[in-house]
């Protein structure tokens, strides 16, 4: 599809919009996400796939600022790859806006996993959070989709 000149660019995680991105080679499509093409050019991003992790990968949690696999290894290396990609993404396209998965460890913008593995949620944000909101960048996460999409409807 042809990008439309009158629509600004947003970032989007590829898994919300269908992509087998996730760890566990899963997608996480939101019905919401979807409606995004009706207001902007989508850029479909997933920081761990672009910075070269497989898919599948090993889960990966936040533990002491570094982000470690379940099997101990610490992949932080490629997380911040993973986030410094999506930011040249962004300002390729001077894109103000990121819609991204909540909890994951690229991510996450309110919750993330707690490094134990156990499934407990502490307060936090993913690296790639991180470091679009260090560069004026909004990011909305996958949760608030709903409310943002009928904010939009709502201008027309």
């Amino acid at each position: 599809m042809k990008p439309n000149n009158t629509k600004p660019y947003i970032l989007v995680s590829a898994c919300l919009l269908g992509a087998p991105s996730r760890y566990d080679g899963q997608a996480m499509t939101n019905n919401f996400a979807l409606q995004l093409v009706n207001f902007f050019n989508i850029i479909p991003i997933c920081p761990e796939a672009d910075s070269g992790l497989s898919t599948p990968r090993d889960p990966s949690e936040i533990l002491d600022g570094k982000v470690i696999s379940s099997q101990g290894k610490d992949v932080s290396e490629y997380f911040a790859r993973g986030a410094k990609i999506a930011l040249e993404q962004a300002k390729k396209y001077n894109v103000k806006l990121a819609i991204l998965k909540e909890k994951s460890p690229s991510c996450g913008f309110k919750t993330v996993y707690d490094g134990t593995f156990s499934g407990k949620l502490i307060k936090g944000q993913g690296m790639t959070t991180r470091l679009l909101l260090a560069n004026n960048i909004k990011v909305i996460p996958d949760t608030s989709l709903e409310e943002f999409i009928k904010s939009l409807h709502s201008q027309d």
